[in-house]
């Protein structure tokens, strides 16, 4: 593994995101002096936090999986999840509801789910899906230690022999091909197929190896941390500063003084701070604006779709939903077509709605409840720019409420007290690249040694992080990359175990109402 040559005492992590307080963690724990440098008011870059009218929303992701990556981070400076958060597994982890009016409860225990196969779709349908639990948890098991938690220096390090174990498995074919061969409902192989939207690619041209999505979120447990998702990032960042970071909030990073091939300070509007190393967890193209050059590439790095999200403070809540509810549309194909390709708005939507008053009701003022909706769209790259976003945005709106009002959420429209939209305009005045905030889409060309390096050539002693760079975009993935960049650094190789069950903090939680 390449390392950073030459000192590297003093380390500053530029962006206080998921990645960047890993990172911080895993270099305080390795002995390193560290200055974390976030332009906001706060730890957390998409995990951020709103307040407003009493309800607090959450920015960013509303999905926590695999919260042993979280112990990872806190381990290397002396501390446990439990010293910090409090999880809830979700039981069930989702609910889907489908457009012909039928609803499945999803559960990441395996003998819970089949028995909810069993009484959804029939006993083949049932066995079909243990059959895939167990190819899942293959696939995972042959993915972990050698193509996503790991520091890619050649594309000849997957010249391994779990590449023969994930070709075996099929891992090489497509994603709704795979799951095909295990489940035939076509409703079942859509709960086990969306997550191909987090990684930008429709479920019929994704590798079936992007299943491992599908595996977090259906197999290893969805959680949820008492506070908010915005208490995972201010859990990390308090473990570090416990642990001597020098945090330095509401400062923009402006410049970097370079000298042969080295970054000697990180330069902010108010400071000056000198440094042996670099961590840029800010946006990709930001980091390579800030370096001064962007590495060349065969072919144009392609985005992953956008979303348009309606944070909704409401006067009351409807019992037929979960702490995650998906509402699928009758569309799919079509669906994804209009998101990767046409560059159109869903025709029929499919949308995520989340409600973490569920498990928190805190959140909101007394007797109030939070929904989160979240509407896939295409990026700016290949749909409406920003500037049309800013008049398609409140319309948009009206047409997602008027949609699940249609499909059981009545009165939805009349119930909300506060609100806050985000569109692709939003996205990309916040600096994320064709207005999306899930970075570059996960093709072949860009997962793994050919996703943008965490070592950029000519930059001796700096190291990205984040859902731009290697692994990729997701809670966990992010995780790992802060890892990955720490351990650039320290030379230390990262430490890599398959986890069993995480660990609970809590009893499994049935979702109220």
């Amino acid at each position: 593994m390449r390392t950073v040559p030459g000192p590297t005492g003093h380390t500053v992590v530029v962006g206080a995101g998921l990645s960047g307080l890993a990172a911080a963690l895993h270099l305080l724990g390795a002995g390193r002096r560290v200055t974390v440098v976030e332009r906001a008011a706060q730890p957390g870059g998409r995990a951020g936090r709103i307040e407003q009218g009493g309800y607090h929303f959450d920015t960013g992701p509303t999905v926590l999986t695999m919260p042993d990556l979280l112990e990872e981070p806190l381990a290397a400076v002396g501390r446990t999840l439990r010293d910090h958060l409090e999880l809830i597994e979700l039981h069930p982890a989702y609910r889907a509801r489908f457009a012909d009016g039928s609803s499945l409860d999803v559960h990441t225990r395996a003998e819970e789910m089949e028995e909810a196969v069993r009484a959804f779709a029939g006993p083949a349908e049932a066995a079909g899906y243990r059959r895939l639990r167990g190819w899942l948890e293959a696939l995972y098991r042959a993915q972990l230690r050698h193509f996503i938690d790991t520091n890619f220096d050649s594309p000849l390090q997957l010249l391994h022999p779990d590449l023969a174990r994930l070709a075996a498995l099929g891992g090489f074919g497509r994603l709704d091909a795979g799951i095909g061969r295990h489940l035939h409902d076509e409703r079942l192989r859509r709960v086990f197929s969306f997550q191909a939207l987090y990684a930008g690619v429709p479920p019929a041209r994704a590798l079936a190896a992007y299943a491992v999505i599908a595996y977090m979120d259906t197999v290893a447990g969805v959680y949820f941390p008492r506070g908010g998702m915005h208490a995972v990032p201010r859990a990390l960042a308090g473990a570090a500063e416990a642990a001597g970071a020098d945090f330095r909030y509401r400062q923009e990073v402006t410049g970097l003084e370079q000298r042969s091939g080295r970054v000697t300070a990180v330069l902010t509007a108010h400071d000056r701070i000198p440094c042996d190393a670099v961590v840029l967890s800010c946006e990709l193209p930001h980091a390579y604006r800030l370096l001064g050059r962007t590495p060349r590439r065969p072919v144009r790095l392609r985005r992953s779709p956008s979303a348009v999200v309606l944070h909704a403070g409401t006067d009351r809540t409807w019992p037929e939903l979960a702490h995650h509810t998906i509402s699928f549309g009758a569309a799919w194909e079509q669906t994804f077509e209009e998101l990767t390709s046409s560059g159109q708005l869903m025709t029929d939507p499919s949308l995520l709605i989340t409600r973490p008053t569920t498990h928190d009701p805190d959140l909101a003022p007394p007797g109030r409840h939070l929904h989160y909706v979240l509407a896939p769209c295409p990026n700016t790259d290949i749909g409406p720019g920003p500037a049309d976003w800013r008049e398609l945005g409140p319309g948009y709106r009206d047409s997602i409420l008027t949609e699940l009002e249609k499909r059981g959420l009545a009165g939805l429209g009349a119930a909300i007290e506060q609100q806050r939209l985000v569109t692709p305009a939003d996205w990309s005045d916040q600096g994320h690249a064709a207005g999306t905030p899930f970075s570059l889409a996960h093709t072949f060309a860009q997962t793994g040694p050919f996703r943008p390096a965490n070592l950029v050539r000519g930059a001796d002693n700096v190291v990205l992080a984040g859902c731009g760079t290697t692994p990729g975009v997701g809670v966990p993935t992010v995780l790992i990359s802060g890892k990955l960049a720490a351990a650039r650094i320290t030379g230390a190789p990262p430490r890599r175990r398959l986890p069993g069950r995480p660990v609970r903090t809590r009893p499994p939680a049935a979702d109220e109402g």
